[in-house]
């Protein structure tokens, strides 16, 4: 049977389990125990290649309604289904096309998720009241392991409190949510970083609604066609994709994005500074922490883990210097942007000040 989870005995736990798994060869024992807390309606945090997800029962809306409050997420924010096999991803919706197919051999198990209209399996709540619904299947076997044991597709939003930083390690995840979820599978550090690449598949020419580590070139070439671009200025009444929120991914520290032509105008002093690419900015005076990432792999994979760490070290600012051009660099320029408050005067005179 397993452990009752912390909500099913009708208590706010004061500490939630951490269970240490392997990432490619998950113990069958705790797949088990943590496939018993999802098929209860409880609450488990795992990790993806992108980053750890928050995961219910996608088909239940009271478990996935314990998403929304442990994260203090709008109910109007979708939520991404996962699942471990492209026949379990088909019945979450209704109109699997040739496009699907196509997308979903090239490019799963992987970080691209599909926005497909949803079939009466998906519950209002998890489609944030939409009709349709993302899905896609993880690449990390614990994480495709865990579906496959529940039985069930699962919901998994990013596990941290809305709007926050996203979590790469279990370690982030326990500062977040500790005592609001019941257990967290710690496979170690994902690899990828940053959230899929979320494309709409209803309108007939696809569009990417947040970009991603597949890039739209890649989608272009597997589908024979051209696809919208993102653009993050599009405006909707509602968000149709998760992360299209404008303030997202923020750390606590005040985080400014700026050029290096102004960082000249800055006191860096206890200030932590993030560069990309393979220039680096001048800069004058002393800088309290200084980091640089440099590809878009390296920046993709480690961006997340070096906000929390600026965050943990108590800096009086955090100063992102603009990503470079080019379509590698588009989902870390829109996750900065989101992250950030542009570089303004009256910025600098509060950082002079």
């Amino acid at each position: 049977m397993g452990p009752k989870p912390c909500w099913e005995l009708g208590i706010m736990s004061s500490h939630t389990r951490i269970i240490l798994v392997d990432r490619d060869h998950p113990d069958p024992e705790i797949v088990a125990d943590a496939a018993f807390v999802i098929r209860q309606g409880g609450l488990v945090a795992f990790a993806t290649e992108t980053v750890y997800g928050l995961g219910a029962n996608a088909t239940d809306p009271s478990a996935v309604a314990k998403i929304y409050a442990a994260k203090g997420r709008p109910a109007f924010n979708p939520l991404i289904v996962h699942t471990d096999t492209i026949e379990r991803a088909r019945s979450c919706v209704i109109d699997w096309d040739d496009r699907a197919e196509r997308l979903a051999t090239k490019f799963w198990p992987g970080p691209l998720t599909l926005v497909l209209p949803r079939s009466k399996l998906i519950p209002d709540l998890t489609a944030g009241g939409l009709s349709t619904v993302g899905v896609r299947i993880p690449a990390p076997a614990i994480a495709r392991a865990l579906i496959n044991a529940a039985d069930c597709p699962i919901a998994a939003p990013s596990a941290n409190r809305s709007n926050r930083i996203s979590p790469t390690q279990a370690s982030h995840v326990h500062d977040d949510l500790n005592g609001r979820i019941d257990l967290i599978l710690d496979s170690g550090p994902t690899t990828v970083g940053l959230e899929s690449t979320v494309l709409d598949l209803v309108s007939d020419r696809p569009r990417i609604l947040r970009p991603g580590s597949v890039l739209r070139d890649q989608i272009c070439e597997t589908l024979g066609i051209e696809i919208e671009e993102f653009d993050p200025n599009r405006e909707s009444a509602r968000p149709v994709s998760p992360g299209n929120l404008p303030i997202h991914y923020a750390p606590h520290t005040p985080c400014i994005l700026i050029k290096p032509s102004e960082l000249p105008q800055i006191d860096l002093s206890n200030c932590a500074l993030i560069q990309f690419g393979p220039g680096q900015a001048e800069t004058v005076g002393k800088v309290g922490l200084n980091f640089h990432l440099l590809d878009h792999c390296q920046a993709g994979r480690e961006l997340y883990a070096t906000l929390h760490l600026c965050d943990q070290a108590h800096v009086r600012m955090i100063l992102i210097v603009t990503p470079p051009e080019g379509p590698e660099w588009v989902a870390v320029r829109d996750r900065v942007t989101r992250a950030s408050t542009p570089f303004s005067r009256k910025v600098a005179a509060d950082l002079k000040a």
